[in-house]
């Protein structure tokens, strides 16, 4: 079994299990819904995430997804980056950083542990107690950086 299908398994019995303590019931749709995002690296959107399932789940509505997707951020199933246009959804739930294009909005993960070490302020900021972070970098992706033809 390959690393991403052995981490998909674990997070759906991880799944599973915050269902039970929390007292929600494993449905159909959250299963299909935490299935798709934990396939993806591309850091989806809601409305992504609704295109993709809706051909298994056609009673599926957009309403419900969004619902399932803030359930699954409130039970650290997912991170919702809110670092671009519309908020996207992030499989990944350690800590790591974000290469955002500035023009197609692609979201690429960085994982660099030179800046997992940035010191962060001693002090409160106005109140403010930093309690996790994560940096994003943006610019211009790859395939936006080609010449269109």
């Amino acid at each position: 079994m390959r690393r991403a299908d052995e981490m998909a398994v674990s997070r759906l019995r991880a799944f599973e299990e915050r269902c039970r303590q929390k007292g929600l019931p494993v449905t159909v749709q959250r299963r299909t819904i935490l299935e798709e995002v934990l396939r993806r690296d591309d850091h989806p959107t809601a409305d992504d995430v609704y295109e993709a399932v809706r051909a298994r789940l056609p009673q599926l509505s957009r309403t419900t997804v969004y619902r399932v997707l803030e359930t699954f951020v409130y039970m650290g199933l997912v991170r919702r980056l809110r670092q671009t246009k519309a908020a996207r959804f992030d499989r990944n739930i350690d800590r790591h950083h974000h290469l955002v294009c500035s023009r197609c909005g692609k979201v690429i993960d960085l994982e660099d542990r030179t800046l997992d070490q940035l010191p962060l302020p001693k002090r409160k900021l106005q109140g403010f107690i930093i309690e996790e972070f994560s940096v994003r970098f943006s610019g211009t992706c790859s395939d936006c950086q080609q010449p269109k033809e």
